[in-house]
This record gives C-alpha cells, sequence and structure tokens, in this order.
C-alpha cells in the first residue's frame, strides 16, 4: 500500500486485501465490525444478503488505529470509512483511491480493488490454508466459486513425493542391476 496518499485510504485498501472483502463490503463496514479482541472482521449483509466473519490482520490493526487516530470518523450509524460530508464511503471512492494507487507505483497490470480479494485468497491457499476455509471467509456460497484459486497459486512448490516420505525409502544402492 505504498502509493496511497494518506492513511484513510491505505487501510481502507489495507483492509480488502487483508480480509479479502469486496469493495462494497469494505465501504460498509462499521467501527463496531472491527473485533480487535477476537481479531475479526464482521461482514454485514454481504453478497447474497450473508452475514460472516473473515480475518483481522495484526498489520491491518495497527493502521486502522492510526487512521482512527488521525481521523476519528463520527458518524450516528458508525460508518468506519467517510466520504465527503460525513456520508460513508461509496465503493467508487475506494476504487478511485486504489486507481490513484496503482497509477503512483507504476503498476502497469490490468489490476482492480477486487485482484487484492483473489490475492487474498490465493496467498492463503498457497499457505496451506483450505478450499473450505477460503469459501467461508469470502462467503461464496458454493465451493465452485473458491476453486477458482486453484490455476492460481503455485500448488506444487514444496510438495515431495510420497516415495521420499516413506521411512522406507528406495536407495540406489539397495536396487540390482541385472
Amino acid at each position: 500500500m505504498t502509493g496511497c496518499e494518506n492513511i484513510k485510504h491505505k487501510a481502507m485498501l489495507m483492509v480488502v486485501y487483508s480480509s479479502g472483502l469486496r469493495v462494497s463490503e469494505a465501504a460498509a463496514l462499521k467501527v463496531q465490525h472491527i473485533e480487535s479482541k477476537n481479531m475479526r472482521v464482521f461482514v454485514e449483509c454481504g453478497k447474497g444478503g450473508k452475514d460472516r466473519f473473515t480475518l483481522l490482520s495484526e498489520t491491518c490493526l495497527h493502521v486502522l488505529r492510526e487512521y482512527w487516530k488521525e481521523y476519528r470518523p463520527q458518524h450516528p450509524e458508525g460508518w468506519l470509512f467517510l466520504g465527503y460530508k460525513v456520508t460513508p464511503i461509496t465503493p467508487t471512492g475506494i476504487k478511485d483511491a486504489f486507481n490513484r494507487a496503482v497509477k503512483r507505483t507504476n503498476i502497469t497490470k490490468d489490476v482492480s480493488v477486487h485482484t487484492l480479494r483473489h490475492s487474498f485468497a490465493t496467498h492463503l491457499l498457497e499457505d496451506g490454508v483450505t478450499l473450505l476455509q477460503i469459501k467461508e471467509l469470502l462467503g461464496h456460497s458454493n465451493i465452485q466459486s473458491t476453486t477458482i484459486y486453484l490455476h492460481l497459486t503455485n500448488t506444487t512448490s514444496g510438495v515431495k513425493s510420497p516415495l521420499d516420505r516413506s521411512p522406507t525409502k528406495a536407495r540406489t544402492s539397495d536396487v540390482s542391476h541385472g
């Protein structure tokens, strides 16, 4: 998040990536949705009207606290990220902040805020998190939606053949040459 103009933009984009949020879910976050005690984020009425919990990164929590100290967002409904005139930020506002950050960092690939959500899922899969766990974190109704991340990962990295794990590993000296 090095290309961010300010701590608010950094916090918004960091929570999207670190929690795997859709841009609309990030825009709808309320202060009370950040559960630092349990290190999780509550997503209220996500896609399909479903509520869920996802991860709260320690790094993200630190940045959210910095954001809070600087902005102290005050809204009667508790919106975490405010736009102009004390209204909740819009998904378009988050997308604009993302696009400005991308431009400042000279990223040339075709990316969007949703790329952060894809990266969240792909990186979890590469770290050994199961598809079922990722499905729950992303709020997918169907496991098929989650399996799209399989082709994005290097799933064979670090995988050893079962033969190499066997206690009776075959050795070249044990093989008779005929």
